[in-house]
C-alpha cells in the first residue's frame, strides 16, 4: 500500500476550482484518517491556461503531470473560449492531447444510486428494483474524436464538415480485454455497444470483441446497438453490469446514466493507462452558469479522488470510506441544490441545502 503520493492537481475552468477545493477537504481527512501523506501541486488547465500562457496545456503543466503519481483534473472550458479554433479550445487543446500523451485509453464511469436518492433519480422507483451498479468502459484514444482526416471544406451550399470514426484491431482488442477483466470481478455480465448494423468500423468491433471473449469463457457477451442501449438503461437499468463502448458512444451513455443516479453532478470517472497512471474527474463540465456561486455539487469530484485513490494506489479502505461517508450525509437529509429537483414540494423541505464547500465539510466530517 502506498502511502506517500504525488499528485498532480488541475481544477480548470467553471466550477473546478470550487468543487476541487471541497475534493481537497475531503483528502485531508482521509490523511489524518489513515496516516497518508499526499503532497499536492497545482498546475493551470484549460480556458485558465490559455489566458495565462496562450495554450490550454502548458509545458509546466505537461511536466507536472509527467512527474506526478496521478493527476485530479477539474473541468475545462466556457463560453469565453468558444469562438477560438476548435483545436485550440480548452477541451480539445487539453484533455484530448493528456489522454493521448499518457495513452489513458480505458474510461472508467461509474454509475450507481446511493439509498438516499432513489427519489432524486428522474426514474420512477420500480424501474431502480435492486438498485443500480453500472460501470462503463469507455474506449478514450481512439475511434470519431480522433480519427484523421478531420474538417470542413468548401463554400455554399457546398460546403462540408467531416471525421473520421476508425479503429485497429489491436485499440479494440485492449479495451475489450480490460472490459472482460474488469466484469470477471463483478457480476461476470458484459454488455458491448455498437452499431453493426450500418457502421463498417462498429461490425469490425463486433467481430474482435466477440473473438476476444472465448478468452474469458466465465464471462457472458451480449451485444447492442447503441440507439437500443440507451433506450434499454431507461427501460430496465438494473440489467445493466459492465458496458464496453466506444469513445463517442460511451461519452454519450455515460451522461444519460449520470442522470439516473439523480445528478450529473454525481458521476467520476478515471482514465487509465497500460501502466495504471490515471487522470481521474467528474464527467459534468464547467457549468459556467453557476461558476462563482458556490451551488456545485462536488460529490463527482469527491468520487474521482476515491477513485484515484483505489485504482492508482490500491488504496480501497481510502476509497470505501469516502463512499460510506458520502452515503452517511445523503442519509442524514443533505443535498445540494440540484438534487432536489422542486424546492417547493413538501418533500423537498425536509432536505438541508449545503453549499459545495458545506458538502465537502460534512463528508469529510463523517471520515475523521
Amino acid at each position: 500500500m502506498k502511502k506517500t503520493i504525488k499528485l498532480a492537481l488541475l481544477p480548470g475552468d467553471g466550477i473546478g476550482p470550487e468543487v476541487m477545493t471541497a475534493a481537497l477537504t475531503v483528502l485531508k481527512a482521509v490523511e489524518r484518517a489513515y496516516g497518508l501523506s499526499v503532497t499536492v501541486t497545482e498546475g493551470l488547465v484549460g480556458g485558465i491556461a490559455i489566458d495565462t500562457h496562450g495554450t490550454a496545456l502548458p509545458k509546466e503543466t505537461l511536466s507536472l503531470c509527467e512527474t506526478s503519481d496521478a493527476i485530479l483534473f477539474g473541468s475545462v472550458g466556457g463560453p469565453k473560449w468558444e469562438s477560438l479554433p476548435p483545436e485550440k479550445q480548452p477541451e480539445r487543446g487539453a484533455l484530448l492531447p493528456l489522454r493521448k500523451h499518457f495513452d489513458l485509453y480505458a474510461n472508467l464511469r461509474p454509475a450507481f444510486v446511493y439509498p438516499a436518492l432513489i427519489e432524486a433519480s428522474p426514474l420512477k422507483n420500480n424501474r431502480l428494483v435492486g438498485g443500480l451498479n453500472i460501470l462503463i468502459v469507455r474506449e478514450l484514444t481512439s475511434g470519431i474524436y480522433f480519427g484523421k482526416p478531420k474538417g470542413r471544406e468548401g463554400s455554399g451550399p457546398s460546403e462540408r464538415g467531416f471525421d473520421t470514426m476508425a479503429y485497429s484491431r489491436s485499440e479494440i482488442e485492449r479495451i475489450a480485454r480490460f472490459a472482460f477483466k474488469t466484469a470477471q470481478n463483478r457480476k461476470k455480465r458484459l454488455v458491448s455497444v455498437d452499431k453493426a448494423n450500418v457502421l463498417a468500423t462498429m461490425m469490425f468491433w463486433r467481430e474482435v470483441v466477440t473473438a476476444i471473449a472465448k478468452e474469458f469463457p466465465d464471462v457472458t457477451l451480449s451485444h447492442l446497438y447503441v440507439d437500443n442501449a440507451a433506450m434499454q438503461l431507461i427501460n430496465a437499468p438494473q440489467d445493466f453490469d459492465v458496458i464496453l463502448a466506444p469513445n463517442m458512444f460511451g461519452d454519450i451513455l455515460s451522461d444519460e446514466a449520470a442522470m439516473i443516479t439523480g445528478s450529473i453532478g454525481m458521476l467520476a470517472s478515471a482514465s487509465l493507462s497500460a501502466s495504471g497512471f490515471g487522470l481521474y474527474e467528474p464527467i459534468g463540465g464547467s457549468a459556467p452558469d453557476i461558476a462563482g456561486t458556490n451551488k456545485a455539487n462536488p460529490i463527482a469530484q469527491i468520487l474521482s479522488l476515491a477513485m484515484l485513490l483505489e485504482h492508482s494506489f490500491a488504496l480501497n479502505e481510502c476509497a470505501t470510506a469516502i463512499h460510506n461517508a458520502i452515503a452517511r450525509v445523503l442519509a442524514d437529509n443533505y443535498r445540494t441544490r440540484d438534487l432536489v429537483h422542486d424546492d417547493n414540494t413538501r418533500e423537498a423541505q425536509q432536505f438541508n441545502i449545503l453549499s459545495t464547500q458545506e458538502m465537502g465539510a460534512a463528508i469529510a466530517e463523517k471520515i475523521t
